[in-house]
This record gives structure tokens, sequence and C-alpha cells, in this order.
């Protein structure tokens, strides 16, 4: 896994970096896209709602609050970066399934 993948920011939450595929036939992280998680999502990328479904996803997979989980890059590209609070990489890395 590369370093830039995850990442701790300084207020204490983790950016985690993706590579996002809307209009899959189901929502799953489905391993790496060089230093990105790839996840692929059922949602259509229209009117935001792609980006909508990643954040909820998320969050449930994480077993966070949607609040936890925003949006810090790339609201209009597959390349996203998204800010979570609340937990820690380990942590992520372990609800994720990410293999190292």
């Amino acid at each position: 896994m590369s370093s830039d993948m995850i990442r701790s920011a300084a207020d204490g939450s983790v950016l985690l970096k993706l590579r996002v595929h809307p209009g899959a036939k189901r929502s799953a992280v489905n391993g790496t896209f060089g230093d990105s998680l790839k996840v692929d999502l059922q949602a259509p990328p229209v009117d935001g709602k792609a980006n909508a479904a990643l954040l909820k996803f998320l969050a449930d997979k994480l077993g966070l609050p949607k609040s936890a989980v925003s949006l810090k890059s790339g609201e209009s590209s597959r390349d996203k970066v998204v800010i979570i609070s609340g937990t820690t990489p380990d942590k992520i890395i372990s609800n994720l399934d990410i293999k190292l």
C-alpha cells in the first residue's frame, strides 16, 4: 500500500485517496488503482449521486455517521480524496479489508 493512499492529517482526521468507478453492478471496495483505493459504486455519475453514494458507502463500511465522512477534493473527477474523522488509518484498513 502506498503511504499516499491513506494518511493522518494534522487535525487527527484521516485522508483517503480513492479512484471511483460509478455505474457498477454493485458497490464494493475493489483493490487498488495506482496509489488509490478503487471503489466501485452502483450509483450513476449524475447530479452528485455518485458522490453522495460514496460518502454513505464509506460511512456504513466504517461504522461511522455520514457526517464523519466528507469529500475534500475531486467532486467531478473519478480521483477523489475524502476526509474521515473519528477513526484511525489502521481501523480503515481493517474495515475496508485493504490488502497491504
